[in-house]
């Protein structure tokens, strides 16, 4: 229920803000209300193709071992954990500017209000996508149960909401920066724990091998069943008996997405504004 809280909560927030920062430049343009809801009704329909998808493919993968499958969809889930999260790393600001700009141009003249519409839709529909691989990717894992899941998708989707309200109004007093350093850092460890969760269904398939099953076992302290194993388990892949390899792909997987979201972040290109040129 938690990692399912989590992923929503950041996808949700992130449409949420490129939809703020749009609505609060384009403040005062007529109809703009209609461009904003239009282009997140077309994102979220596209993100319910997507979802349909995903089972149109579980099934035409019945024959597959499920193992390897669940596998495959929790690598997969990594990758794009991986790859957003040093995305987002590298172009964070700019992707705030971005939003920033087209709204002053649209509010300014030079652009038409159908580009709020494309861009909300984009926005909102790259985030549902990654919404529903994630949590298809919780779900071959088996950390949670269907109802966890709504439960947690719900509690993810109010938060994420409230918050991007809030920051839209002015009224969240936490720096943003350091607010998004702890969801990453979150995201971060929920990814290695969907690797370490792949690793382990590869090792049941005798495709890896185990390097020693289990490593330690420390059930008696804290089991996988308890409430903050459970936790633990659903927030950054707790696990009180893993195999040595489950070790090798948590620790892998985390630094190296760490040591390319370090990289992303030295290299990001920064904003300066622009000499105003007086005639």
């Amino acid at each position: 229920m938690f990692g399912t809280a989590l992923i929503v909560f950041r996808e949700v927030l992130e449409a949420a803000m490129i939809i703020g920062i749009i609505a609060a430049a384009t403040q005062g343009v007529p109809a703009r209300g209609r461009w904003l809801v239009g282009g997140t009704l077309i994102g979220l329909a596209g993100s319910a193709l997507v979802a349909a998808s995903m089972e149109a493919i579980a099934q035409f993968a019945d024959g597959v071992g499920q193992e390897v499958f669940n596998a495959s969809i929790l690598g997969l889930a990594v990758l794009m954990l991986a790859w957003h999260s040093i995305w987002m790393a590298g172009r964070g600001k700019a992707i705030a500017m971005q939003a920033k700009l087209i709204g002053s141009a649209i509010r300014g003249g030079q652009r038409n209000l159908s580009v709020v519409l494309v861009v909300i839709a984009i926005a909102v529909l790259r985030e549902g996508a990654e919404t529903v691989l994630f949590l298809y990717g919780v779900a071959v894992s088996g950390s949670s149960t269907f109802p966890e899941m709504a439960i947690g998708g719900a509690l993810g989707l109010a938060g994420g909401a409230a918050v991007g309200a809030t920051l839209y109004l002015g009224l969240l007093r936490i720096p943003v920066r350091s607010f998004f350093a702890v969801i990453s850092a979150m995201v971060l460890l929920l990814a290695a724990g969907m690797a370490a969760q792949a690793a382990r269904f590869l090792v049941q398939a005798d495709l890896l091998p185990s390097l020693r099953s289990p490593l330690w076992d420390v059930s008696g302290i804290l089991p996988n069943e308890s409430a903050f194993g459970a936790v633990l388990h659903g927030l950054i892949g707790y696990d009180a008996h893993p195999a040595g390899m489950q070790v090798v792909f948590y620790v892998t997987v985390a630094v190296v997405i760490a040591a390319c979201m370090r990289f992303a972040k030295l290299k990001q290109p920064s904003f300066k504004p622009q000499p105003k040129h007086t005639s």
